[in-house]
Order: structure tokens, then sequence, then C-alpha cells
């Protein structure tokens, strides 16, 4: 088990049950619900992807430069993906319009959320 990846997993896995709270509970009378619905899609993928690197936490990461590499995708999109689509949520609570600009990032995200999966595989493939 690689203990930095645990630690990241349980710091994003206590923002995702943050988050999720506030959006049920904070969130849901300041924003539409559009936003809200958007919300929940960046706390979804943020659980999905705590699921992943808690898996990934279990392989062996001395055998292969494919776990670290799904590791750092799985870190980086949740960052980028369910990062901006909290941002963009609740870009008009803040009063930052400008906000918009995450858009583009979010598909970054995801593309960062493939490629993990895709290292995961290969990983798989590399392990006797």
């Amino acid at each position: 088990m690689n203990k930095s990846i645990i630690i990241t997993a349980s710091i994003f896995g206590m923002v995702a049950v943050l988050a999720g709270a506030f959006g049920a509970h904070g969130l849901k009378a300041l924003i539409e619900p559009a936003q809200l619905a958007v919300w929940h899609t960046a706390v979804e993928y943020n659980f999905y992807h705590v699921f992943a690197l808690l898996f990934v936490s279990t392989l062996p990461q001395n055998k292969t430069k494919w776990v670290t590499v799904s590791y750092y995708m799985f870190t980086f999109g949740i960052v980028f993906f369910s990062g901006s689509l909290y941002l963009l949520a609740c870009r008009e609570l803040l009063h930052m319009d400008w906000l918009w600009i995450m858009g583009p990032i979010t598909p970054v995200g995801g593309l960062l959320f493939i490629v993990g999966w895709l290292s995961l595989a290969m990983a798989a493939t590399r392990i006797r």
C-alpha cells in the first residue's frame, strides 16, 4: 500500500463529503437547480476517483511506472474536472462572472481521468 496515495485519496474524500453536504444543505437555496446539478456532477466524479486512487494505492508501485502515472492523472483530474465544476457552479454566487474561462479546463480534467484509467490498465498488464 502506498501511504502518499492513501493520504491524497483521504483528503479528496473529505473534500467530496464536505462538498456534497454543502451542496445539499448550503447551496440548495443559493444557486439555480442547473448549477446545483453541475455541483453534484463535480461531487460524483470526485468520489469516483477517490475510490480509483484507493485501488491504485494497493498496487505495487515499484513494479511499473504506470501506477505512478495513474496516481497523478487521477489526482490532477479531480483538481481540474471537479475543481472547475465547483467554481463554475458558484460563479454567480461569487460574483465572478469571468469564471466562465474555467469551462475549457473541465474537459482537460476529463481527459486526465481517461489517461488515468488507461494507465491503470497498462499497470495491470505489467504486474504479475
